[in-house]
């Protein structure tokens, strides 16, 4: 059985709930019990104390018990007690209830209504000494006891009992508990629909976007993690529309690269089958070139797709880098020269050896000295660079060249992308090269990047990690 979030924040709260009520219930209920008694036992203290203060009063203004009589029927009917006292020689003096005055107060006396103070619930007496515990008062006399008065326990009804006040807390608890579940389902119901209607969003977008639909955005003004995850919805969609259009993109360029040389080859063919061209040797060239070109598109695709996939073999060893790129330099020098340009090794004398495929990082070189020669005019100037940085060797290329626009330099490594629109093969071959040679410095661990102003020229560098 699914259930929904909604239902599953209600039930959470009402988990909570029910075992912070719980628990609370638990405590109070072993609490409220002992505490009851305590206060019980300071509030029988506290009777026995102002009794006792009274009787050492009226016995210190007095010299005896005479007379004493009325006050302990008012403190009798202050307290809700019955209250006895009695001479030092247990005759009793004084009863809040007349019942017992002038006799013995004894457990054992025949007809006694009261039961024993000390077995039956009475509370236990109070010898009237100067020396005792609780006693404010200095003792105005010497010498033994002169008396002894006892309390009868207080009403039930002032002191109820644990069981009644655990019933009554019950109760109020179980009220709290119910009030503050309709709170929750009141605040869940809010919560929930703040919670779920980006999360609904989100699935929405997500079952439109797996449909083909990859303009999807979800819009949150959320900063939680659902906003993040909002954010990171709307991402991935941009790349994932970035690469649709891409990958459009590279169709409509190779079947437009595979168009040319194929109409090509069939013009010439047509025309030499209708006997219009003969096959002499110029004819036969123009068909090699064009069958060349599209070897070489097919040759940098399969490259490309390899790279791409990771499944591109590299024969890494290690390598003299400097010797590496004067040996390019001096390949390149007759085709710069042949168009004017300067082309030069800015090389320091040494550099550690790396780890690379020769061959791979020969061809990205020769990708970027050609795009160089290019895009760069007649007496203009191209410098081959090499540095150390950390834990790299930074290999650049440099040019004095044309430019590059700044609206361009994010793509200038994705496949097909061209600066120049017209796709004149004299500004580029397949428009892979660059695609490719960032593949080749990726699979080494490496990242090729590009600075370029326009009107000034372009600075292509790549890194290559130095062994460990």
């Amino acid at each position: 059985m699914i259930y929904s979030l909604r239902f599953r924040l209600l039930a959470a709260f009402a988990l909570v709930i029910l075992v912070t009520v719980g628990a609370i219930y638990l405590f109070v209920s072993q609490t409220t019990g002992v505490e009851f008694r305590h206060y019980g036992e300071r509030s029988e203290q506290a009777h026995f104390g102002r009794v006792a203060f009274e009787l050492h009063r009226y016995y210190r203004e007095h010299g005896d018990w005479e007379g004493i009589q009325p006050y302990v029927e008012q403190w009798g009917n202050l307290y809700g007690r019955r209250i006895i006292l009695t001479d030092s020689g247990g005759v009793v003096v004084a009863d809040s209830d007349r019942e017992l005055l002038g006799q013995q107060y004894q457990t054992d006396t025949p007809g006694m209504s009261l039961p024993p103070p000390r077995n039956q619930g009475w509370l236990p007496g109070k010898e009237y000494r100067p020396d005792t515990p609780g006693i404010s008062l200095p003792p105005p006399w010497e010498g033994n006891s002169v008396g002894t008065f006892y309390i009868s326990p207080g009403p039930s009804a002032v002191f109820p009992s644990p069981l009644g006040l655990s019933q009554t807390i019950s109760r109020f608890l179980l009220w709290g508990t119910l009030l503050a579940i309709a709170v929750a389902l009141l605040v869940t119901y809010f919560l929930s629909r703040r919670i779920s209607a980006p999360v609904k969003a989100l699935t929405l977008a997500a079952r439109r976007l797996g449909q083909g639909d990859l303009s999807q955005r979800v819009q949150s003004e959320d900063k939680s993690e659902l906003g993040e995850l909002a954010q990171a919805f709307n991402t991935m969609a941009e790349n994932l529309e970035r690469s649709e259009q891409l990958r459009r993109n590279m169709i409509a360029d190779i079947a437009h690269e595979l168009r040319t040389p194929l109409s090509n080859l069939k013009g010439y063919v047509e025309a030499i089958r209708d006997g219009m061209v003969k096959p002499e040797p110029d004819a036969i060239r123009s068909l090699d070139e064009e069958a060349m070109m599209l070897s070489q598109l097919v040759n940098d695709l399969q490259e490309l797709s390899l790279a791409e996939a990771g499944e591109l073999k590299l024969d890494c060893q290690k390598e003299n880098i400097i010797k590496l790129l004067k040996q390019i330099a001096g390949v390149k020098q007759s085709q710069a020269a042949a168009k004017g340009i300067s082309l030069s090794a800015d090389l320091p004398k040494k550099l550690p050896r790396v780890n690379i495929d020769s061959r791979r990082i020969s061809q990205v070189l020769l990708n970027l000295i050609d795009n160089a020669i290019t895009h760069t005019p007649q007496g203009g100037i191209i410098t081959i660079t090499a540095r150390k940085l950390d834990n790299w060797v930074e290999i650049g290329v440099e040019d004095t060249g044309e430019g590059i626009p700044a609206e361009h330099l994010p793509n200038v490594f994705e496949r097909f992308y061209r600066v120049d629109k017209s796709r004149a093969r004299a500004t580029g071959g397949t428009g892979l090269g660059l695609a490719i040679a960032r593949s080749l410095v990726e699979a080494h661990g490496g990242k090729i990047e590009v600075k370029s102003e326009e009107g000034k020229g372009s600075h292509f560098a790549f890194t290559i990690p130095m062994p460990q």
